[in-house]
């Protein structure tokens, strides 16, 4: 397997790619329009460029890894990929209609994979004809970074399929952990929480942004506050995460915090918007 496909070339999408290209595959990202890919293909070169700067990564290394990474705007260019890791947004509905579409037109033995931080893996394979070949690659963000892959299974994913899945993780210098299908998986169902309540500490008025962040970092040694964190990973996709615990678990202490509510209601995301608990607009 060397070929890959990427559906979506959002930051998560983009830094698939990069660390696949990088490991030698041939790698195809696809997004709705050219845009879009622009700029991954921008951010993707100038990550590399930073490697390089930092000694780790050879020009010939970089210039090869960008030359392995074709674009495309339509799904139908994913039909000879060997897996395809789907990294599009954190919408139930969007993955279940994506995967319906790459079930129909990647050949029969491709693997199927979902970059989902929370939906359900069963729900996502059920919406195709090869159930025992879909899985979970959940990347951590920034992917180029970040170690961990959590490999998330099915009710119908099979051994070989998360076998192959896990060896490619560790291909990619990565560290895979098998997990099993419920809301949230392992990382966001501890994380998402914990956010959570830093906002509500800030909406009850207990302290400001700043001095919750510093708790967090300087008393827990967490290398970003709570609140920050939030604002990378994106605001909306925090409140989609904490929707599916709540919904999936029961359990009221997944209720999402009215003020995070109220926050993606006005458009104020984080970092790629600007602004979230914390102002990036300059």
């Amino acid at each position: 397997m060397k070929t890959i496909g990427v559906v979506g070339a959002g930051t998560m999408g983009n830094g698939i790619a990069h660390v696949f290209a990088q490991s030698g595959w041939s790698v195809c990202l696809t997004d709705v329009a050219a845009p879009l890919l622009e700029k991954a293909l921008a951010t993707i070169r100038g990550n590399l460029d930073r490697q390089v700067k930092k000694g780790t990564v050879t020009p010939e290394a970089r210039d090869a890894a960008l030359a392995r990474i074709a674009t495309g705007t339509e799904l139908a260019a994913l039909q000879g990929a060997d897996l395809v890791v789907e990294a599009a947004t954190e919408r139930q509905d969007l993955k279940f209609k994506l995967f319906e579409e790459l079930d129909r037109l990647v050949q029969p033995d491709a693997i199927l994979a979902s970059n989902t931080s929370s939906i359900s893996i069963t729900s996502i394979a059920a919406r195709t004809k090869r159930p025992a070949m879909v899985i979970g690659m959940h990347f951590m963000n920034p992917v180029p970074v970040m170690q961990l892959v959590e490999v998330i299974r099915g009710q119908a994913t099979s051994d070989s399929t998360t076998l192959l899945v896990m060896d490619i993780a560790r291909e990619l210098g990565k560290t895979p952990v098998e997990v099993s299908d419920y809301p949230g998986f392992v990382a966001n169902r501890v994380l998402l929480p914990m956010i959570n309540e830093a906002v509500f500490c800030l909406m009850e008025g207990v302290a400001t942004a700043e001095s919750i962040d510093t708790v967090m970092k300087l008393g827990m040694n967490h290398p970003l506050g709570p609140l920050a964190l939030a604002d990378l990973i994106g605001l909306d996709t925090c409140l989609s995460i904490l929707e599916v615990l709540h919904a999936g678990l029961g359990d009221d202490k997944y209720r999402p915090c009215p003020l995070l509510k109220r926050m993606v209601a006005a458009g104020q995301l984080g970092r790629k918007t600007g602004r979230g608990f914390f102002s990036y607009e300059k």
